[in-house]
């Protein structure tokens, strides 16, 4: 091979890391054009409730009340437990990634707002958009509330990026994981 030949090998790698991290960027700038008050409140909020899927276990348990179905809560314990050991314990390992720069307001060292914690793991993929859009996929199984459980899973991982948890890239490599942990566990755990 020659010189040519080795650098046009190596180009589209990192054309591709370029264009993911101009897009990274592109996002941050753009949450951090709409940050006020009322969205910090309503982000870091739900982040928080979002927290070790608090949120979809909630959801999850009033879902399986609504339609008299128990298993249900139970059949999306364990699929959400599946989940966080994928996502959080081998896949984040795999891809070490930094997390975003913190905001000024609340600089690395300092306490978060609204009780939201300061994660440890890999900022890649976001564990958040992973439980989101596994669960989301799950509660929709039976075509219930299909947009309603995919506008929330949306909001809670767009969010991630918006509290500087997350670059846009790991969102959405944990909504597509999601997506497909969903449909796996789907089947599986028989949700449909």
């Amino acid at each position: 091979m020659t010189a040519d030949e080795e650098v046009g090998a190596a180009a589209p790698p990192n054309m591709a890391r370029r264009a993911v991290d101009e897009f990274d960027r592109a996002v941050a700038e753009w949450c951090e054009g709409i940050h006020n008050p009322a969205l910090d409140r309503f982000f870091y909020s739900l982040s928080t409730a979002a927290d070790h899927s608090a949120l979809w276990f909630a959801l999850g348990a009033l879902e399986a009340l609504r339609r008299g179905t128990p298993s249900l809560a139970v059949r999306l314990g364990a699929a959400m437990a599946i989940e966080s050991v994928l996502t959080n314990g081998l896949i984040k390992s795999a891809f070490p990634r930094i997390r975003p720069p913190s905001h000024p307001l609340h600089p690395a060292d300092g306490p978060l707002p609204y009780g939201m914690r300061r994660p440890i793991t890999s900022s890649f993929p976001s564990g958040h958009a992973t439980a989101a859009f596994t669960a989301a996929t799950l509660l929709s199984a039976r075509g219930s509330h299909r947009t309603m459980w995919f506008a929330l899973a949306g909001v809670v991982a767009g969010g991630r990026v918006y509290v500087r948890m997350h670059h846009a890239s790991d969102v959405v490599a944990g909504a597509a994981l999601g997506l497909v942990l969903g449909q796996i566990l789907r089947r599986s755990l028989r949700f449909d």
